[in-house]
């Protein structure tokens, strides 16, 4: 009574919490949906397209695009004003509810992902002075090398090829001179092994740290950045971002670390400027010429139609915004226009130091994050920069402030610029930093620079004693330290209310300046808005038609019995959406394939439990015994089959990436929950309802005469199962000669679907492309004639951040005969090209390494799990041999029939997925077949090993079939309705359920009977 009354507890503890996790999602949709209105409704100020330009429609075309992407910048900042705006009839604001909401991924909502990897072979170089040492430079690129294809680090590497060109060779003389003390001439190469690994760190962690400041500054709703050290990478997430030429120079840009004197409010020329700017813009703002203009918009335009000469130069919405706040204000109520900068600026008081002269704080002031679009709009008016000092430069850095109610707060500073808009005194004169204690024994920072840094620094400091200097990275202050002295030597200590992680982290940028460690981006992909809405309804659908499905399934073979498994199942998806958005893991495409999978997965349980409980009421058992041995027994089968499946998930979750992380992570929660649901959900349901004197149908028409009396002779048939698997083996084998088409992530290259107006053919695609290619691209009808994958290898290997653009500078211009008339490359990207990747040939092989880990490694867990469990090495070489059977069946089927159906079949991370789930899932099977076998033989002694491996598999056949057809119904739905992103996928799964469900049949078990010589099945079982 006690468990039966925890798995209520948790079971309605679980729905609560789910239900109440979820909501959240729901409060967000609506909020978001209320702002786009707002956004719609203000964007109509403006001229439509028409208006604007009648009859013409290239210019229509791209005004559309310029108001479409004003108004995306309306919605940001209408979101971004009302973070704190209360939802759920006042119970959170919209800032928590996004936080908890339900994420979706890229390729559901569109948005670019990218790798980038950090190049610590530039620091290496760096840290050696550029050393021109032959067994250091010869180590350094065969470790280099190595890294592509190898899961160590690169220090490793390099000491392991170091010591192969230098066996005595001692790499303290090199890099001593740039250690700033850290290492002496003489030392081991162990201490220089760990003097590199600790910058190695540091320079990673830095990266990490600038790149994770540079995606703040997006503005996207939604980003994600994950740091692994271990490989030298970075992933990053931005969803909704479509300018991927913006997001890759501004990724991949050097580390821009810089010294600048300040402005602050002690400046009479300062205060002046503020308040007669103050003044200005609040009477623009109440002036009659505050209505929406099309002069700028028809710049916009114009700056849109130049990419016939031009590509590189894309229109910016930068002039519209400037004019956004008079564009919105309503002159009814100028008094709402009082002190517009002031009223949203509030500027910093003077404090008493120790001598008891007034010090000016080196920050103008403080304002929320929201407000800073509206004050950079004003700031950016030229009738304001009037009003200030030419050389003056605004830039925001981050409040120091302890309250986590100003955690939206940030400091405009006031920096003052060289003639040219530069800094005087640049980072990469630093030639050291690191954490330090002052003369109080206060958390300092020390800093060294280079000789001509030093002179630098002495004048700034001579310039500015008892006056700030802010330290800026990538326009950002990180600090604005007060100079005491003037530092005449190039030693300086940085000091104040720093903790030591703040100290550290500081230390860490101002060393930015002289480790070059760039990152460059090795994956890239992007994925259009309209793809995205796609993947969502192709994967909704398919979720639904399945679930349906499934559900009318139940009843129909399961009589009212089958209430209990669709209860159990509802449960389960509903645990499973609400975990997932609990943990904060994203939904992807392959997420919601494998909710798909779960549907069928989840029932499977109670396949099997039902079905035992059906043939314990055939003995004769009444319904209350019969429930519960069935329950007892099937407890074995159930827990084996669910371990297996779990297996896979853990060893797929592990090597995999992006969206395919996204599946193992939702097929792990998915199969956790299914074993609560479908064991001790299902019987709390069962045992309630029979205590009411009632008991549940386990029968129908159509289940009683289906299997009834079965006695097929399988084993009598094994050698034409034997000569068929020999057959699949020589294929399997034979594919690897023939050849598989790897996707991109495996082959490296870049990738475009594109969709047309009309139906295109393949082959006049690929002729033009060559042209311009000067390669043969690889042509794929994608769904729909009208719609392609093009995929080619064109400049892969070169870097800059111009490339990209320059590849699909020539995809345009070898695609334009199947274009409208007229269409520009703008348009084309727009409205064409659906989605794109990249995938460096580094980081393929890394995939493809990882892939052929993954899968020996599930082969090898399943064969170790069975042999512990079974305790019977014939097990272990059944189980072996019937995995092998499947993925070779399914290797022949994407090799040879590659060419022929109408689909793409490619090997990438989609595939090993679906051989991962398939190796998982045949075992479900399997295991189901070999816990018969060796119940039976302890039931059955003295008969033959072929009698009791023929009644076991005849007296599981119906359960087999049934579980198998399940997921082939789930699976088979996906394929036709998932769309494009998990079909090959699907399609890999179909192949495998069917023959894993044949494999355990006539592979895994029949083995039992021709290897051991006879020995009994279950003797070891019998001993313990």
């Amino acid at each position: 009574m006690q468990l039966k009354g925890l798995v209520r507890f948790f079971a309605i503890a679980l729905t609560l919490i789910c239900l109440y996790q979820l909501s959240f999602t729901w409060f967000v949709r609506n909020h978001e949906s209320e702002m786009d209105k707002k956004a719609t409704l203000w964007l109509k100020k403006f001229p439509t397209a028409e208006q604007q330009y009648p009859g013409n429609k290239e210019l229509q075309a791209a005004y559309s695009d310029s108001l479409e992407e004003l108004k995306k910048d309306r919605l940001l900042r209408l979101l971004d004003s009302t973070k704190d705006s209360k939802l759920a009839f006042g119970l959170t604001t919209y800032r928590s509810a996004k936080d908890k909401e339900l994420m979706l991924g890229l390729d559901l909502q569109g948005g670019i992902s990218v790798t980038m990897e950090v190049g610590l072979d530039a620091l290496l170089k760096s840290l050696a002075n550029f050393s021109k040492d032959e067994g250091f430079n010869k180590a350094l690129n065969a470790a280099t090398a190595r890294k592509a294809n190898s899961g160590a680090d690169l220090i490793t590497l390099f000491f392991e090829e170091y010591k192969k060109a230098s066996p005595d060779g001692k790499l303290a003389p090199l890099f001593t001179s740039r250690s700033n003390g850290a290492l002496k001439i003489d030392d081991s190469n162990k201490k220089v092994e760990d003097y590199l690994r600790k910058q190695s760190d540091a320079a990673f962690s830095n990266t990490y740290r600038i790149l994770r400041t540079r995606i703040d500054r997006f503005g996207v709703a939604s980003n994600n950045i994950n740091p692994d050290a271990a490989k030298g990478r970075i992933n990053i997430e931005l969803a909704g971002v479509s300018d991927k030429e913006r997001v890759r120079s501004y990724l991949q840009s050097t580390a821009n670390l810089q010294f600048f004197e300040v402005y602050t409010w002690e400046n009479k020329d300062i205060q002046s400027g503020i308040v007669a700017a103050d003044k200005l813009v609040q009477d623009f703002l109440n002036g009659s010429n505050n209505k929406p203009t099309i002069d700028t918009a028809k710049k916009l335009v114009a700056a849109k139609t130049v990419d016939k000469v031009d590509t590189t130069k894309t229109a910016t919405i930068s002039s519209l915004a400037n004019n956004k706040a008079a564009a919105t204000v309503d002159t009814a109520k100028a008094k709402s226009n009082e002190n517009p900068i002031l009223r949203i600026l509030q500027v910093t008081q003077p404090y008493q130091a120790e001598n008891g002269r007034a010090v000016y704080p080196a920050a103008l002031g403080y304002i929320q994050s929201k407000d800073t679009g509206t004050l950079n709009d004003y700031l950016s008016m030229e009738s304001v920069k009037s009003k200030l000092p030419s050389n003056l430069q605004f830039m925001y850095g981050k409040a120091e402030l302890d309250d986590p109610k100003f955690r939206d707060v940030l400091m405009l500073y006031a920096v003052k610029t060289l003639d040219n808009g530069q800094a005087e005194l640049e980072g990469d004169h630093i030639s050291g930093a690191s954490q330090d204690y002052d003369e109080r024994g206060r958390i300092a920072i020390k800093m060294n620079m280079d000789k001509m840094g030093s002179n630098i620094w002495a004048k700034m400091t001579t310039r500015n004693v008892g006056k700030p200097i802010a330290i800026v990275l990538d326009n950002f202050v990180y600090s604005a330290p007060n100079v005491n002295d003037p530092i005449t030597t190039g030693n300086s200590q940085i000091s104040g209310n720093y903790t030591v992680k703040e100290a550290q982290d500081l230390s860490e940028i101002l060393e930015s300046g002289k480790l070059p460690a760039p990152a460059k981006i090795v994956q890239s992909q992007t994925v259009g808005p309209t793809l995205g809405k796609e993947s969502i309804k192709g994967g909704a659908m398919s979720f639904l038609i399945a679930f349906i499905v499934i559900f009318a399934l139940m009843l129909l073979y399961f009589n009212t019995g089958g209430w209990v498994a669709n209860i159990a199942l509802i449960l389960n998806l509903l645990f499973t959406i609400g975990v997932l958005s609990a943990l904060g893991f994203t939904l992807t495409a392959p997420g919601i394939a494998g909710l798909v999978l779960t549907i069928g997965m989840a029932v499977d349980t109670n396949v099997i439990i039902f079905e035992r409980i059906k043939e314990e009421l055939t003995k004769g058992k009444n319904y209350a015994t019969a429930v519960a041995d069935g329950y007892k027994r099937s407890l074995s089968p159930v827990l084996d089959a669910h371990v297996t499946t779990l297996l896979t998930a853990v060893i797929l979750a592990y090597f995999g990436l992006g969206p395919v992380l996204g599946f193992a992570t939702t097929q792990i929660i998915g199969i956790l929950l299914s074993l609560f649901c479908g064991i001790l959900v299902s019987r709390l349901i069962t045992d309630w309802y029979t205590n009411k004197n009632r008991h549940f149908e386990y029968f129908t028409g159509i289940s009683k005469k289906i299997f009834k009396h079965a006695s097929f002779k399988f084993i009598e048939y094994r050698k034409y199962a034997y000569i068929m698997s020999a057959v699949i083996f020589v294929l399997g084998i034979a594919s690897f000669y023939n050849g598989f088409d790897e996707g991109v992530e495996f082959a490296g290259g870049r990738s475009y679907t594109v969709k047309f107006d009309k139906p295109v053919d393949p082959e006049t695609i690929r002729n033009e492309l060559k042209t311009v290619f000067g390669e043969t691209p690889i042509i794929k009808t994608v769904d729909t004639k009208n719609q392609v994958n093009i995929t080619t290898s064109y400049k892969i290997k070169e870097t800059g951040n111009n490339i990209d653009t320059e590849v699909e500078q020539l995809l345009y211009n070898g695609l334009k005969n199947q274009l409208p008339a007229g269409t520009s490359f703008n348009s084309f990207e727009k409205n064409y090209k659906q989605s794109s990747q990249t995938v460096l040939p580094t980081i393929s092989d890394d995939l493809k390494a990882g892939a052929t880990k993954a899968t020996l490694f599930a082969i090898l867990a399943i064969c170790l799990y069975i042999f512990i469990r079974f305790r019977d090495w014939r097990y272990s070489l059944g189980t072996i041999v019937a995995l092998l059977h499947d993925v070779f069946v399914t290797l022949i089927v994407f090799s040879f029939l590659r060419e022929i159906v109408p689909f793409p079949l490619e090997i990438d991370q989609h595939f090993i997925a679906a051989i991962l789930t398939v190796i998982g899932f045949s075992m479900n099977d399997t295991v189901i077949v070999y816990d018969r076998i060796r119940e039976d033989s302890r039931l059955m002694k003295g008969n033959t090993n072929t009698t009791i491996i023929n009644r076991a598999i005849n007296e599981t056949l119906s359960r087999t079939i049934m579980t198998s057809l399940t997921v082939f119904l789930t699976i088979l739905i996906l394929f036709i309705f998932g769309g494009e992103v998990t079909r090959g996928f699907a399609f890999a799964m179909l192949i495998g359920v069917v023959t894993g469900t044949y494999s355990s049949i006539f592979v895994a078990a029949p083995i039992l009977v021709d290897f051991g010589g006879g020995k009994s099945l279950g003797s070891a079982d019998t001993k313990k």
